[in-house]
């Protein structure tokens, strides 16, 4: 079975059409359909039923209608002919049945009035309209009248009668003065729904001569005035003197003072009354009272209650209004007039008729011949109207007859119907209040199909939504519709696709399979045809990136992303609105491709903003609100209430919070007395307080302002407040932080903190210094000073303990007494030095070192701790000595013993021990000197590896820097190295100590080999250093590849790579480099030509890689691994100008002036007979002579380079050119801190050297160390 749904009207291209019956037709409104189709005459427009006409204007009776072939009009009048031909002043406009009557020439307006009626024929039936009754507008003139004066006593009730001038339509009604000015209305003065003005009660200022009530009249745009009105009101005070003055002492006189008045209705009269009103209309009740005071007016409904959103009040509620009233309304309404002396009510009975409504009115009826058909004509009306028919304007019971019509009261069954049965039926439903009329054609056609929609029309849909594709057709009988997919498709079944009655096939959920050509066929009995038209499904458009929900700060910068996805064959506009309108025509606006940019935001751009994304088959949307936040505004209308002494209260009202909630509020206060234009914190409040109860200090000016504050920051300050002056008093408090040191061993300065302006509570401040010594039976000696902070008192004895205190006073008195303090005298340097210093020596780097401490009384002055003075004499190992470098440990407190850390090990040491006060140190304790044990040496300084061949290598070393001690021996071992780098057996060999050099045999021929030596004392062994070597394959190739001191310079995302090679020549180079600590394969980059250096590109920034070298076809020969570490990234990169072409050329052409130089120097040393280096080494023959350097200590030398081994894994060289210091150096670093070293209570050592220096970085690959006395005699071994 189809199913039946209902087509939007945008989806439809022509008006389709339903069927009123399953045998009906309705013919559609096509252009084209309908000038080729008979049909009856349609009335489509005429004029009002009820028209009144401006008497100054031509009257225009209106009749308009369509049909085919057009129609004929003729008019009747008052029932009768109306022949327009023989009326010169009246015309109807072609091809229309519209009455123009011309009554500018003198004729007169009501001549044509009248009930005038249109009939539109044809040859398929009459049309006839509404009886059109005309009636010119009237405005006549007030009747001429002498109105009395009214004299009125104050309190009573008044009403003046307008008694408009009867006109059509009826006029407006308002009161007016002389001025043109609205009389003013309230509850005791207004106007009636009948014009009239109602006075509840009079007072004296209602007096006045002019009321006049004002007739306006619409149609004719005409005022008409009635004669003013004087109201004369008589108050009892003026009228008792009036009756005072003419009477004798003797009468009796004196009018009644004002009475109030229970109420009374002026209108309605009586108790009841009745109200007829038409279903539809408007219902207006209404009740005006007199009483006073003024009474009040209230409605109700008996039985039920007013009707709810359709009643209103009107006329300070005298007027009760009920609009679109129906039959549901009628019944008894009760006003009630109340005022304080009591009440009265009036019940209008409402009655709601109706004039005849349509309930089903008659709709044409298109037939084919042979088919059935109905008229139905259904009215209602109170009372029931009464139908009855017409059949082309003439009532049907004297109608020529027509056997295919029956009349069944309301109901025309046609059965079987002819061609010639066509005609235009009129249905009349009438009652005592109106009438309806209905013209209904029944036109009876034979017509093959024919479809309407456009051949080969393109549908457009977007995929997963409806398609409804059209197929408008007509044909008598009706034809039935199949539609078909493709040129050779089947019929079109199943649930999957919706039939309508109107020819339009839906596809519910289309999708891109659906795309394709659809056939519509149409067939009756009288013929068949068709019609292709076209479906494309497009893709959705969707917003894949919405704007997303912001909160700015003012002045910022906000941006809104929408960013889309199209079908390609769609073209989609973008339209930005905010809060669903246009955007502001604003420069700051900045619409881009994807996005929406706002500029310097300010508050007015807060709102919600829409992405709008059209194209010609949909619209998506997305919204996002911009909350702008900023700052909030000071606070106003500061004030200060609740003035006391020592406190006020202050409020305030918060600013505008901007969109960010007040957090809190910040009180500051400004003392103009003291700091004027100087600003302090007082308190703070939450956000929430808008009042604060302050503390106030006395003789102080207060002004305060407020701060508001929320997240995004503080509010600029309030105005200040007014100004309030405390009163003067006695100071609070007196001076803090009081403190007795003494400068000089004869003196005590008394220091304190002074009181601030605010806290001196009054004018004068001062102070008074009182001191005396303590334990000593001495009076108290006081001083009054200004507003000063320090105290000299002199000739006191060297540190002795006083008692100070320090007390406020200002002109109103003394602060409370103030707590005492202890203070010292001057101190003088410790007279006596420690005794019985006693040295235990640890091990070879530790010894501890105690004492006897001093008499108290001797160190004349605070005892801060003791100073150990130590410093190394010699090497007893080398016997030489030094220059003397004293350095210090100092140890707080009563200490009698310290620990000194750091120790060379096999050496003589003196110290001296001082005890240290505030004032400095004390004499030095007798030296005393000991000794450290020997410990492990240093490693050799270097190890070089030479002449190798097939089966040996020649091994040289240089003494350890620091040998600790007397060297026993050396340890030699040494493992093989095979290709896969894994390692061999480890031999280990015994060298005398005094040797420097070693050649070992029976090595393997071409082989790599791990060397490890190191220096042995009787403790034990030193750190080891390492080095590789390889046997060569046969005695022709003497030098065996070697590759070593890879170094690296990195930058920010490259390196550059160099090496030492030693081996034959032609070696093919290569880079292997990866992320450090990483699994990943390494990555190689091949080395053009011999060159010893390679520059590796693309790295990241601030990461550690690894680096080696190799050389191809030598074994798989490589270096050892290096590391480096790239630096960050820059904000912005500048030009590398190591690689621009004309900085290369530049330094070629200095490398060659250089070269030039470098010749002619050459030439001139070899006439000289002597190279510098020659006369530096005849200079520094003998290490043993040579003097020491005065600032350090050490040996002027001259030290081959080759000296000097490259550090090997371990101990590399860091790419920064800096040398790391060895594992056996000792240092101090770990037992203290700054210059002077401490120990802990229980003798651990917290200090380090005060006379250490900072060792200078080496250059190049040489020592870590500098040089020193022994360094400079193992170079010379």
């Amino acid at each position: 079975m189809m199913k039946r749904k209902s087509i939007s009207a945008s989806k439809a291209s022509v008006v389709f059409f339903l069927c009123q019956m399953i045998s009906a037709l309705d013919v559609p409104l096509d252009s084209k359909l309908l000038e080729e189709l008979s049909q009856p005459p349609t009335i489509t427009q005429q004029s009002p039923k009820d028209y009144i006409v401006d008497p100054r204007e031509n009257i225009v009776i209106q009749c308009e209608a369509k049909g085919k072939p057009p129609p004929s009009f003729s008019w009747t009048r008052n029932g009768t002919h109306f022949d327009i031909d023989k009326d010169a002043q009246v015309t109807m406009k072609p091809n229309s049945g519209t009455l123009v009557v011309n009554i500018m020439n003198g004729v007169k307006a009501e001549a044509y009035e009248g009930v005038y009626q249109c009939t539109a024929r044809n040859e398929r039936g009459a049309a006839i309209s509404n009886n059109i009754v005309i009636r010119p507008s009237r405005s006549p003139l007030w009747t001429k009248e002498k109105l009395e004066p009214n004299h009125v006593r104050e309190g009573d009730s008044l009403v003046l009668h307008c008694r408009p001038p009867v006109g059509l339509p009826p006029p407006i009604i308002f009161w007016m003065d002389n001025a043109f000015q609205r009389l003013p209305q309230s509850e005791r003065v207004s106007q009636g729904l009948n014009g009239d003005l109602y006075f509840s009660n009079v007072q004296p200022e209602d007096t006045r001569e002019d009321y006049i009530c004002y007739a306006r009249f619409n149609h004719t745009q005409t005022i008409q005035q009635k004669q003013p009105i004087s109201v004369k009101v008589f108050s009892m005070d003026s009228l008792n003197d009036t009756i005072a003055a003419n009477l004798s002492d003797t009468d009796i006189y004196g009018a009644k003072p004002v009475t109030e008045r229970p109420p009374v209705l002026l209108t309605p009269t009586g108790s009841t009354s009745n109200k007829v009103e038409l279903r539809g209309n408007v219902l207006l009740l209404e009740c005006i009272a007199a009483g006073l005071p003024t009474p009040v007016i209230r409605w109700i409904k008996e039985g039920g209650e007013l009707p709810a959103n359709r009643t209103f009040f009107e006329n300070f509620k005298k007027t009760l209004k009920i609009i679109d009233v129906s039959e549901a309304d009628s019944g008894n309404y009760k006003c009630i007039a109340r005022n304080i002396l009591g009440s009265i009510h009036h019940v209008i009975s409402v009655t709601v008729k109706a004039a005849p409504y349509w309930i089903t009115a008659p709709r044409n009826l298109v037939l084919s011949p042979g088919e059935d058909g109905t008229l139905i004509c259904r009215a209602n009306g109170n009372p029931k109207p009464s139908i009855s028919w017409l059949t082309n304007g003439v009532p049907i019971a004297i109608a020529p007859e027509d056997p295919s019509r029956k009349v069944d009261g309301d109901t025309i069954i046609f059965s079987a119907v002819q061609e010639r049965s066509s005609a235009v039926y009129q249905c009349n439903a009438s009652n005592e209040y109106g009438y309806l009329l209905a013209n209904a054609f029944v036109n009876v056609l034979a017509e093959p199909p024919r479809i309407l929609t456009p051949a080969n029309k393109l549908y457009q849909v977007i995929a997963d939504s409806p398609a409804l594709i059209d197929c408008a057709y007509f044909g008598s009988p009706k034809p039935e519709i199949e539609w078909f997919k493709g040129v050779k498709g089947s019929i079109l079944r199943g649930s999957e696709y919706v039939f309508h009655d109107n020819g339009t096939l839906e596809i519910p959920v289309a999708q891109k399979d659906s795309t394709g050509t659809y056939t519509c066929v149409a067939r009756n009995k009288l013929g068949k045809t068709q019609n292709e038209v076209q479906l494309e499904v497009k893709d959705p458009t969707m917003i894949i990136k919405q704007p997303e929900y912001k909160v700015i700060q003012r002045s910022a910068q906000a941006s809104f992303e929408c960013v889309i996805k199209h079908d390609p064959t769609l073209i989609p506009t973008v339209r930005w609105l905010k809060d669903n309108d246009e955007l502001p025509d604003d420069e700051r606006f900045l619409v881009g491709k994807d996005n929406l940019t706002i500029m310097n935001v300010t508050d007015k751009d807060d709102g919600t903003y829409t992405c709008i994304v059209n194209t010609t088959l949909d619209s998506v949307s997305a919204s996002a609100v911009l909350t702008v936040v900023a700052r909030p505004n000071p606070p106003l209308d500061l004030e200060l209430t609740g003035q006391l002494e020592r406190s006020i209260e202050l409020s305030w009202v918060p600013g505008e919070e901007n969109n960010s909630p007040i957090t809190n509020f910040v009180i500051e206060y400004e003392d103009g007395l003291h700091e004027p234009g100087v600003w302090h914190y007082q308190t703070e409040v939450p956000g929430s307080q808008t009042t604060v109860q302050l503390k106030l200090s006395p003789y102080v000016n207060y002004s305060f302002r407020v701060i508001a504050v929320n997240e995004i920051g503080r509010s600029q300050p309030s105005e200040p407040s007014e100004q309030y002056l405390t009163k003067s008093a006695n100071p609070d408090e007196n001076p803090s932080n009081v403190q007795g040191i003494g400068s000089e061993p004869d003196n005590l300065v008394i220091t304190w903190e002074s009181l601030k302006g605010f806290q001196s509570n009054g004018p004068g401040l001062q102070y008074k210094v009182s001191w005396r010594q303590k334990d000593v039976d001495d009076e108290w000696t006081s001083v009054v000073v200004a507003n000063v902070s320090k105290y000299i008192v002199s000739g006191t004895p060297t540190f002795v303990p006083y008692e100070i205190k320090v007390q406020a006073l200002n002109d109103l008195g003394y602060a409370p007494e103030p707590s005492e303090v202890i203070g010292h005298s001057g101190e003088d340097l410790p007279m006596v030095a420690p005794g019985n210093v006693q040295v235990h020596v640890i091990n070879s780097t530790l010894a501890k070192v105690h004492w006897d401490p001093v008499p108290l009384k001797s160190v004349r002055g605070h005892l801060q701790g003791y100073k150990i003075y130590y410093w190394k004499i010699q090497s007893l190992s080398r016997r030489i000595k030094r220059h003397v470098e004293k350095k210090i440990l100092t140890f707080r407190g009563n200490k009698t013993f310290g620990m000194l850390p750091g120790l060379e090990p096999y050496s003589s040491y003196k110290l001296n021990v001082r005890v240290v006060n505030g004032k400095g140190e004390g004499p030095a304790s007798p030296d005393k000197v000991f000794k450290t044990p020997e410990g492990v040496p240093s490693s050799p300084s270097f190890l070089k590896i030479t002449n190798p061949t097939l089966d040996s290598l020649t091994l040289e070393w240089g003494s350890p820097t620091h040998p600790n001690g007397v060297l026993t021996s050396y340890i030699l071992k040494f493992q093989p190295i095979n290709n896969t780098h894994e390692l061999g057996p480890l031999v280990e060999i015994r060298i005398p100590a005094n040797e420097s050099s070693l050649i070992l045999k029976n090595l393997n021929y071409s082989t790599r080999y791990k060397f490890y030596f190191n220096a042995q004392t009787s403790v034990g062994s030193g750190s080891q250093i390492t080095e590789e070597a390889v046997t060569i394959m046969d005695e022709v190739q003497p030098l065996y590849p070697r590759i070593r001191n890879v170094t690296t310079a990195a930058a920010e995302t490259y390196a550059n790579i160099s090496w030492e090679y030693e081996g034959p020549d032609h070696a093919n180079f290569y880079v292997e480099y990866g992320v450090a600590g990483s699994k990943e394969d390494w990555k190689k980059e091949i080395v053009n030509g011999s060159r010893s250096f390679f520059v590796l590109k693309g790295l990241t920034p601030g990461t550690a890689y690894k680096v080696r070298v190799g050389a191809e076809g030598l074994s798989g020969f490589r270096s050892s691994e290096d590391l480096f570490e790239t630096g960050p990234a820059m904000a912005s990169r500048q030009v590398d100008i190591a690689t621009q072409g004309w900085f290369i050329g530049l330094m070629c052409a200095v490398a060659l002036l250089i070269l030039i130089l470098l010749i002619v120097c050459f030439i001139r040393r070899n006439k000289g007979g002597k190279y510098p280096v020659k006369e530096k080494e005849d200079a520094h023959a003998d290490p043993e002579i040579q003097p020491m350097k005065e600032d350090d200590g050490t040996f002027g030398e001259y030290s081959d380079a080759e000296d000097h081994k490259p550090l090997k894994k371990g101990s590399r060289t860091p790419s920064d050119r800096t040398v790391k210091k060895e594992d056996s150096d000792d240092s101090l670093v770990d037992y203290g801190e700054g210059v002077n070293g401490q120990f802990n209570e229980d003798g651990s050592f917290i200090g380090q050297y005060s006379g250490k220096k900072e060792k200078e970085p080496a250059e190049g690959n040489e020592s870590s160390e500098a040089p020193s006395p022994v360094n400079a005699m193992n170079s010379f071994v």
